[in-house]
């Protein structure tokens, strides 16, 4: 009898942890439902028809240039007696960045993260009347920097900021790469894939659509690429080949290299690279890879490896089919664990939503397993996004 009652006392005690757990499940789900709403009335309220787009696009043009001519009579008026401006830079846009990521959440916080992801830059012409002009011989390069400017990042700036791979440590904003900044200025390692008039295709995107691009730069690895010392300065540049091989290796969030780039950065040989390319894609491999040079030095907690892995249910493989969706894009966002510290902590293991370009990606992550498993991707209904042509990437 006795046992009777404890064996019963053990199920209601689990039965009140499950109704704990669902209760807890259900208002994570209400959560996540909130914020969809709130973006679809922001989409709705933004949406606009062809013709009204490009009276938008007009209008937004025109705005650009009278703000243009605006500020450069203010800066004039700003000089004092001695020739000297105030404290305040402003910097007119160049063009605008059209990618697949309508909001931020989800947008990988790297450029390599989202290497398969064509996103375009179209230059505009309040800066220069042909501003096609101004991209002859880029098209020579294969790689550029873009400057550009966090519009969306509304946040006070703070001396210290907790970089997810920190676990909510915080650390000087200026030992990182995070977007809330003091001054919200971008800057990412692209691949140029096309250059028409005043479009730029690239690949690798990690901005959001419609941020602002406030200049362009060639990658030149003889000067972007740190060397050993004056002695090998001549030696150790990194080649061609190696700077082909960037987007190959995997960046990590927040500006937290790969140890596969940082050895190419200083121009480790075909061989070592290879020895480490196999050491970091295979776990099974117990022997750390080899030293960093002594020229490249980087915190342990950057190197330190966190990568989910990410599996698709039956249902949304099915989904991937019909929409024709690429895989591979959603896999590069998610291992990379796209969640912020807050959630991780708050909301750990549960739902999570993400647009990308006209689809939606629902996906559950199992923090304990280190997994995400993506259960849903569906097209945004009566949604439009401006979404971009899936031209496939030349290899």
């Amino acid at each position: 009898m006795r046992e009777d009652e404890d064996d019963i006392k053990n199920q209601l005690t689990i039965a009140r942890n499950e109704i704990k757990n669902l209760r807890q499940q259900v208002r994570n789900l209400q959560n996540v439902q909130r914020k969809d709403i709130e973006t679809i009335n922001r989409l709705l309220q933004d949406f606009r028809c062809e013709g009204c787009t490009a009276k938008d696009k007009d209008k937004r043009e025109t705005q650009l240039r009278q703000t243009a001519r605006q500020e450069s009579s203010v800066n004039a008026n700003r000089l004092d007696n001695d020739g000297d401006v105030d404290d305040v830079a402003r910097f007119r846009p160049i063009g605008i960045i059209n990618t697949q990521f309508p909001e931020k959440r989800a947008v990988p916080r790297q450029s390599s993260v989202g290497r398969r992801l064509r996103s375009v830059i179209q230059l505009n012409d309040s800066v220069f009347t042909n501003p096609e002009h101004s991209l002859d011989g880029l098209a020579d390069f294969s790689h550029m920097w873009i400057i550009y400017h966090f519009h969306r990042n509304n946040t006070h700036p703070k001396p210290k900021v907790a970089p997810p791979r920190l676990g909510g440590e915080r650390i000087g904003v200026f030992s990182t790469r995070s977007p809330h900044r003091p001054c919200p200025i971008g800057l990412s390692l692209v691949e140029i894939a096309k250059i028409e008039g005043a479009t730029i295709s690239f690949y690798g995107t990690d901005m959001v659509d419609g941020t602002p691009v406030l200049d362009i730069k060639p990658y030149i690895p003889y000067y972007d690429a740190p060397v050993l010392n004056e002695d090998t300065a001549h030696t150790s540049v990194v080649s061609h080949e190696t700077s082909a091989d960037f987007y190959d290796s995997r960046q990590e969030p927040d500006g937290e290299e790969s140890d596969l780039e940082l050895y190419g950065a200083v121009g480790y040989t075909a061989g070592n690279a290879a020895a480490a390319a196999e050491l970091c894609s295979n776990p099974d491999l117990q022997s750390p890879p080899p030293p960093l040079p002594s020229a490249v030095r980087v915190p342990n907690w950057v190197t330190a490896s966190h990568r989910l892995s990410v599996c698709f249910n039956e249902h949304a493989e099915t989904q991937l089919q019909e929409l024709q969706v690429q895989k591979q894009c959603i896999v590069d966002i998610l291992e990379a664990d796209p969640r912020s510290v807050y959630l991780r902590t708050k909301y750990g293991s549960q739902i999570f939503t993400f647009q990308l370009s006209e689809v939606t990606v629902t996906c559950k992550f199992d923090d304990k397993a280190a997994t995400v498993t993506v259960v849903q991707v569906r097209r945004n209904e009566n949604v439009q996004v401006a979404g971009l042509d899936a031209e496939p990437r030349k290899t």
